[in-house]
């Protein structure tokens, strides 16, 4: 996600409320991030008033049993990071005709092309399970690795955090996904697919390595992303609340990472404040399926509070508007939903003007998670990337990609 991320927001609206006691900051806090969480509060007030908090348990733990959203894996597989951070990816492979043994095949003496592989890169607070419905769609037509940045999903945290508490960078993101293509895909035309931090971190990847990108990436993918000017986001708030969060939040956040354990149980105990203000900030309609609501919210709440703080002021710093000419000769895509409050569409407009040449695709009635709100919408333009980068065949059929509606089934 972005530096202006609803769950950073999120984070801090639900620990404050357990370490309350604990420090006056964390009062100030509450009251600055309250304005944020107001407009969610109150429906989640109306609902306590009428579901208890027994059925409101039971109803989260029968979707947390029936929901297969994040259930893909492929070959598991681990890259490491300039810093020794270990970083988790997974490979779906084409199965070749014929059989599940890979054959090379032969044209006038010589090898078949390497396949095309697609790298999709997740946003701040999620994991690789973020793209499922692209993953379920693309399955068996294209070779695709997904992977969890340092410190997310099934990923170790970073090693120059833990170790030396150095700060966290968006280059040092360009830098693992750097360190993922190496291992994952070493050889062959590649496709860059990134969303909100993930955008970025393609970003910071054209910027450190522009040769890698000149020489064999084919197209680019950037979905509900930014190249810069975060600080100016204001989260869909009233000017007050907004230079509030501003002025205190990386502190607090701060202050917050370093009583972990606390945190963590406060954020639990405001369970239902913090499904709102998640599904405020990532999704736009207001017919998502709930599994789908609750498969972001497991997702977000998977995240611990000191890896919040530790990413969220990487994003005040993130520039990368003159990185994007190393994309001009290529197929982009630029995906936004237009009701998002984290990166604001018009920060995708922005990345259009610099690119001419991109598609720029803006997304009725979608929020920041586009990709899970409206997952067809998401695949049927990442297909058509691809058929023009040559990844796939002109006529290639792109599985079930699902859908969002109450009554559909996932993947």
């Amino acid at each position: 996600m972005s530096e202006s991320s609803a769950e950073a927001v999120v984070a801090v609206a639900s620990a404050t409320g357990a370490a309350g006691n604990w420090r006056r900051a964390t009062g100030i806090a509450g009251a600055a991030i309250g304005v944020v969480a107001a407009g969610a509060a109150a429906g989640v007030a109306l609902e306590r008033m009428t579901v208890g908090r027994g059925m409101r348990k039971k109803a989260r733990l029968a979707l947390d049993s029936a929901g297969p959203y994040g259930s893909l894996r492929g070959t598991p597989g681990k890259a490491y990071a300039d810093d020794g951070t270990e970083l988790y990816y997974e490979v779906d492979d084409v199965e070749p005709e014929g059989g599940s043994a890979p054959r090379r095949r032969r044209l006038f003496g010589r090898k078949a092309p390497l396949p095309v592989t697609v790298v999709f890169s997740h946003g701040y607070c999620l994991s690789q399970d973020s793209w499922h419905f692209q993953r379920a769609a693309l399955r068996g037509v294209v070779r695709t690795v997904h992977w969890d940045q340092r410190s997310h999903g099934r990923s170790a945290r970073g090693v120059q955090q833990v170790q030396d508490d150095v700060p966290v960078s968006i280059e040092q993101l360009g830098r693992d996904l750097k360190a993922v293509v190496d291992a994952a895909a070493p050889e062959g035309p590649i496709v860059l697919v990134g969303h909100s931090m993930g955008g970025m971190t393609v970003m910071a990847l054209a910027d450190q390595y522009p040769e890698l990108i000149r020489e064999r990436v084919v197209a680019v993918a950037l979905v509900g992303t930014s190249s810069g000017r975060l600080g100016e986001v204001n989260f869909g708030l009233p000017v007050a609340g907004v230079n509030a969060v501003r002025r205190i939040l990386p502190g607090v956040l701060k202050a917050l990472g370093q009583r972990a354990e606390l945190v963590e149980k406060g954020r639990q105990a405001t369970a239902d404040l913090f499904a709102g203000i998640i599904k405020r900030y990532s999704f736009a309609s207001r017919d998502v399926d709930p599994a789908v609501a609750r498969f972001a919210e497991r997702m977000i709440e998977g995240t611990p509070i000191d890896v919040v703080a530790e990413f969220y002021p990487a994003f005040t710093d993130h520039d990368k508007t003159e990185a994007l000419a190393h994309f001009q000769d290529l197929p982009v895509l630029v995906l936004a939903g237009i009701g998002d409050l984290v990166t604001p569409s018009e920060h995708s407009e922005a990345i259009a003007g610099l690119l001419p040449e991109a598609e720029l695709v803006l997304v009725p009635d979608a929020g920041h998670l586009v990709m899970l709100e409206h997952p067809e919408v998401v695949t049927d333009r990442l297909a058509d990337l691809l058929t023009r980068a040559g990844a796939v065949p002109a006529g290639a059929t792109v599985g079930g990609y699902g859908s969002t509606s109450s009554t559909a089934q996932p993947g």
